[in-house]
C-alpha cells in the first residue's frame, strides 16, 4: 500500500486562560484525548508530566501523527499544536476542542500544510490573517493551489 505524505499541521499560542485548566496534567489529558477523538484520530499512546511548582506538558501520540499541549500556567499561556499524515483526520477539529475547553482570551494559530513540497503557511492572530507559501519548486505551484484547496479550516 503506498500512503501520501500530504499532512496538515496546526499549532496555536493561547493566552488569557485560566490558571487551573493550564495546571492539571490529569485533566488535560482527559481533554486531550476527546479532543483527538473528536478529530477521528487513533491514540496510541498518551503522555503526561506535571511539573513543580506548576505547569503540565501531554503529548499523544497518534496513528497519524501527534498531538501536544504545553502550559504555563502563571502566565496564562498554553502552546498547543496537532499534526495528522492523510486527510481523513482534520487536526483544526482537535485543536478547535481544546479550544473550546481552555475558553483563552486571545489567539495566535499557524496552519500548515507539509509533505507536497512547497510549505503553505497561513497565520492567524486574533482578525488578522496572513496567507504564505514557500516555493521550493516554480513547477510546484500548481500543487500548492491543489494542497490549499484541501486545506480548509
Amino acid at each position: 500500500m503506498e500512503y501520501s505524505t500530504y499532512g496538515r499541521h496546526v499549532a496555536v499560542d493561547a493566552w488569557g486562560v485560566h490558571f487551573d485548566h493550564l495546571n492539571a496534567a490529569d485533566l488535560l489529558c482527559k481533554q486531550m484525548v476527546q479532543a483527538a477523538e473528536a478529530s477521528g484520530a487513533t491514540i496510541l499512546s498518551v503522555q503526561s508530566k506535571q511539573f513543580e511548582p506548576q505547569g503540565a506538558t501531554v503529548l499523544l501520540l497518534l496513528s497519524e501523527s501527534h498531538m501536544s499541549i504545553h502550559t504555563y500556567p502563571e502566565k496564562g499561556f498554553a502552546a498547543l499544536d496537532c499534526y495528522t499524515c492523510g486527510e481523513t483526520v482534520d487536526p483544526q477539529v482537535a485543536i478547535q476542542a481544546m479550544l473550546d475547553f481552555l475558553q483563552p482570551d486571545s489567539t495566535s494559530q499557524a496552519s500548515l500544510s507539509r509533505g507536497m513540497g512547497a510549505l503553505h503557511v497561513r497565520i492567524s492572530n486574533e482578525a488578522d490573517e496572513v496567507d504564505t507559501a514557500h516555493e521550493a519548486d516554480p513547477s510546484d505551484a500548481a500543487a500548492d493551489a491543489s494542497d490549499a484547496a484541501k486545506f480548509r479550516m
